[in-house]
């Protein structure tokens, strides 16, 4: 029971660690919930700021990833099928935010000036810098695909586990729903942000709901069977 409750707390641990990074990396870096031009003239004024947020954002998504690998120690005596498909669909959201991340780099460069650059004027060197950070944003939107899924089999095997709450669950595989929903407007109807709110805020009641029960009160003692006190 030690051992669990110990599995979980560190899950608890790394997936708060991924909420906190997420949001100072995002406050310095300027690169999410903004235009890309934002983003690019935040860039330009405040390059250390922006390098400090890209790395604080590198960590964070590893700090996901390694949260992930916890929840599935923690939950794979459920069914280890099933936690094993929720870890390889983080580690696809990880591989996509990655590459993503790699073109939000390829922004700063084209505005570093260095000397091969001269080949473009200024204002090319912009343009070219927006489109790479609109590349960051849309590969941002499609790594909510796998991120989205993974919480169907995350919030089952939550709902069946028998240590932690049903209703954990259910706001997990909600949250999986409002992920889906989110990526669909925005591909969709990108006009229509409104309907992607309320799915922002489920997405943050599930998972720091999630988080702070692992954290504070981790796994309940299961209570042996009569069956099991037999001889």
């Amino acid at each position: 029971m030690n051992s669990i409750n110990t599995t979980a707390r560190i899950a608890g641990i790394l997936y708060f660690m991924y909420i906190v990074t997420s949001i100072i990396g995002n406050e310095f870096g300027r690169f999410v919930s903004v235009d890309a031009p934002v983003t690019v003239n935040h860039i330009m004024a405040h390059e250390s700021l922006f390098r400090i947020g890209f790395v604080i954002s590198l960590f964070s998504v590893v700090f996901f990833l390694l949260a992930a690998w916890y929840l599935y120690v923690l939950l794979k005596p459920v069914d280890k099928n099933i936690a094993l498909l929720f870890l390889l669909l983080n580690l696809g959201g990880f591989a996509i935010w990655c590459f993503g991340m790699l073109n939000l780099f390829a922004s700063l460069m084209l505005l570093s000036g260095a000397d091969y650059l001269k080949a473009f004027q200024p204002d090319q060197q912009q343009a070219l810098a927006i489109l790479f950070v609109n590349l960051y944003k849309n590969g941002y939107i499609v790594a909510q695909v796998p991120y989205g899924f993974w919480l169907f089999p995350l919030g089952y095997l939550v709902f069946k586990s028998g240590f932690l709450p049903k209703i954990l669950g259910i706001l997990l595989i909600a949250d999986g729903f409002g992920l889906l929903i989110y990526v669909f407007q925005r591909f969709l109807l990108p006009g229509y942000e409104v309907i992607s709110y309320p799915c922002m805020v489920i997405s943050f009641i599930a998972e720091l709901s999630l988080t702070l029960w692992l954290l504070i009160k981790g796994v309940k003692e299961q209570k042996p069977s009569l069956a099991d006190g037999k001889k």
